[in-house]
């Protein structure tokens, strides 16, 4: 089995700055085709999050990477890790710590979805968030333009007491038109987490299922003792770094589950 999540750089990606929403933030581009959004997780854009990215460009699809926080290209170490966590978590765009919320970074995240929408042949994108960022794929989804959002293991509000266990990562008023949206088939969603991930509790995930019900798929992995896998109890990051490029991984099989859903959702007449 290969040793290592898949990794890449930034050979090939078109550098350049957006605003929205009263926010600038440099985006990287790269691919043909259908338009998706990926967000990076903590601490950024790192070389497993672009091998995520260039599996999708390979895949088909044209795919804006934002870098909202972090050093593009930067491994993650403890350190650097931790220097982000501290700044977001006191950063009034991301809201961290609040159940039912509004966070101002979804706004930018909507304009970047809308602009990408209007330049890619599908008539719609799909948005992926990742563990700080899982939650805010999601939330994008109140624009019409996200026709696809992919929640990996969302993470935000922090799980600490009951309200913020069940909270879906967006406030009361966005979960409606979201929820309004699914139930038109106007967009649906996928959601992934480990069994054993308290950072992504499986409490945020029953909220998500009961108020979207069949919009709303979700594959969990096994973390369990002795799993099949192979995965750690803690382990966390299903995309990046705990999959591994193995025919039969369970986290190789699920993100190949995610590029068919992105598809089948964009472009539904090749599905």
């Amino acid at each position: 089995m290969a040793a290592t999540a898949p990794h890449a750089d930034l050979t090939g990606w078109k550098r350049a700055p957006f605003t929205g929403a009263g926010f600038t933030y440099d985006c990287f581009e790269k691919g043909d085709g259908p338009g998706v959004v990926l967000i990076p997780e903590i601490p950024g854009i790192t070389p497993e999050v672009l091998g995520l990215a260039e599996y999708l460009v390979a895949e088909g699809f044209t795919v804006v990477v934002p870098s909202p926080f972090g050093e593009p290209e930067k491994p993650a170490t403890v350190g650097y890790t931790m220097r982000v966590v501290s700044r977001l978590c006191v950063s009034s765009e991301f809201r961290a710590f609040t159940a039912n919320a509004h966070r101002p970074i979804t706004d930018y995240l909507r304009a970047v979805a809308a602009d990408l929408a209007s330049r890619t042949p599908a008539s719609g994108v799909g948005v992926i968030g990742m563990c700080f960022t899982g939650g805010f794929a999601l939330a994008t989804a109140v624009d019409d333009s996200v026709l696809a959002s992919v929640l990996s293991q969302p993470a935000v509000p922090f799980p600490l007491g009951r309200a913020r266990l069940l909270d879906p990562g967006m406030s009361a008023a966005e979960f409606d038109r979201v929820a309004e949206r699914a139930s038109e088939g106007a967009v649906c969603a996928m959601g992934l987490r480990f069994s054993e991930d308290m950072a992504s509790p499986r409490a945020r995930f029953d909220t998500l299922k009961n108020r979207l019900g069949d919009a709303f798929e979700v594959i969990e992995l096994d973390s369990s003792p002795g799993n099949a896998g192979g995965f750690a109890k803690g382990a966390h990051a299903v995309l990046t770094n705990e999959l591994r490029e193995v025919d039969g991984h369970p986290a190789f099989e699920a993100r190949a589950k995610v590029a068919a859903f992105l598809r089948g959702q964009l472009t539904p007449s090749v599905a």
